[in-house]
């Protein structure tokens, strides 16, 4: 293992394997005609935490070396303005109904998130970390740290919720009989953030305009809440 050394701290090295594993996953995914367990994701992430063990990298290593797949998801969540101007008539016209579904599912993410950690006798540091747990994870992290939480346990539970979210939305919704894409576009942006967004793009691009819209302002919306209970 000591004559791969050199090789496991290259970062093209990393970039190939999470590309190559990613790829994996979603053939995967395809296959199974994108079955919510079958996630992208789901399987990625475990298979990439053995590929990490197995070859005794430290986690820092590979961070480093997908520094650059990490910087992208910038300009890829910018690009979700595309097809948010491309349906911009159909958000415009759903304005009273957006706003009154980020108010709800922000606080009830906030709430239930708060809600079952003090049942399960979480202290108040953790508490205050689950709380954003429904934002983006580097809005969750700031949120999380600002108001006395854990940031990286932080990243965790974004995680979670981003994959559990993806998993349950779609059966969910479907046994709930909701069927306009605009309400399970944001019901999932807002409550799994850019996996649901992800999620949502595969079903359709109203679902997926509604999701990043939804993903962006549930976001700026927690950030608010959190931040007006701290100065209370």
């Amino acid at each position: 293992m000591s004559a791969l050394a050199p090789l496991l701290h290259a970062p093209l090295l990393w970039i190939a394997v999470t590309l190559l594993v990613f790829e994996g996953a979603d053939i995967v995914s395809r296959r199974s005609n994108r079955h919510p367990l079958a996630h992208p994701v789901l399987i990625s992430v475990p298979v990439l935490a053995a590929i990490l063990h197995a070859t005794g990298t430290p986690y820092a290593t590979y961070a480093r070396g997908t520094a650059s797949i990490t910087f992208l998801l910038g300009p890829a969540t910018v690009a979700l303005a595309v097809p948010l101007w491309r349906n911009w008539p159909l958000v415009r016209r759903s304005g009273k109904a957006v706003l009154a579904a980020l108010v709800a599912g922000s606080v009830t993410a906030i709430l239930s998130a708060v809600a079952i950690g003090w049942a399960f006798g979480a202290s108040p540091q953790v508490l205050a970390t689950l709380a954003p747990h429904s934002a983006t994870t580097p809005v969750a992290m700031a949120v999380a740290h600002g108001i006395g939480g854990i940031a990286s346990l932080a990243a965790v539970a974004v995680l979670v919720t981003g994959i559990l979210g993806a998993i349950v939305a779609t059966p969910l919704l479907d046994r709930l009989r909701i069927t306009d894409q605009r309400a399970r576009g944001f019901a999932v942006g807002v409550t799994a953030h850019g996996l649901g967004t992800a999620r949502a793009f595969q079903v359709s691009e109203t679902a997926g305009t509604f999701a990043g819209m939804a993903m962006a302002l549930n976001a700026a919306m927690t950030a608010l809440l959190l931040s007006l209970v701290a100065l209370v």
